[in-house]
């Protein structure tokens, strides 16, 4: 299974090592899906966890959030979309996450964004919040291989 991690989710992961986010990232690392993932979000990614209002939440030493961030750099798989999509009006930037989707194709968006979250699906891409994709996750695990 191929998913994108919005930005959001790795944040609030980076944030509190309880909660959905978290142990989505700690099924990820233990290889239970791959992650696609596009340049522009990784800008992204550096760019959010860099902003003083998040910063200073963030209670991991600096170490720890560089060791993470070559981790994802190096273990998520790298696309480049090769076209722009405009989906969503109200934040055109959130189109740059289903880019990275269809480009990585990927079956499911994991993200907290209300723009996203409001479109449910896009070219069969499924998109879900943190919980709803563990919930999915653990009827997956039920039915059994």
């Amino acid at each position: 299974m191929i998913i994108v991690l919005d930005t959001n989710v790795i944040v609030s992961a980076l944030l509190s090592p309880y909660g959905s986010p978290a142990e989505i990232i700690n099924r990820w690392e233990a290889d239970e899906y791959d992650v696609v993932v596009s340049s522009q979000l990784l800008s992204e990614l550096e760019r959010v966890i860099k902003y003083p209002g998040i910063a200073k939440y963030i209670k991991l030493p600096q170490k720890t959030i560089d060791s993470f961030l070559r981790h994802f750099v190096t273990a998520a798989i790298l696309v480049e979309p090769q076209f722009r999509l405009e989906v969503i009006d109200e934040d055109p930037a959130d189109n740059r996450v289903l880019e990275c989707a269809f480009a990585g194709n990927a079956s499911y968006i994991v993200t907290g964004d209300k723009h996203l979250l409001k479109i449910k699906e896009y070219q069969g891409i499924i998109i879900l919040p943190p919980s709803g994709f563990l919930a999915f996750l653990q009827m997956e695990e039920k039915k059994g291989p």
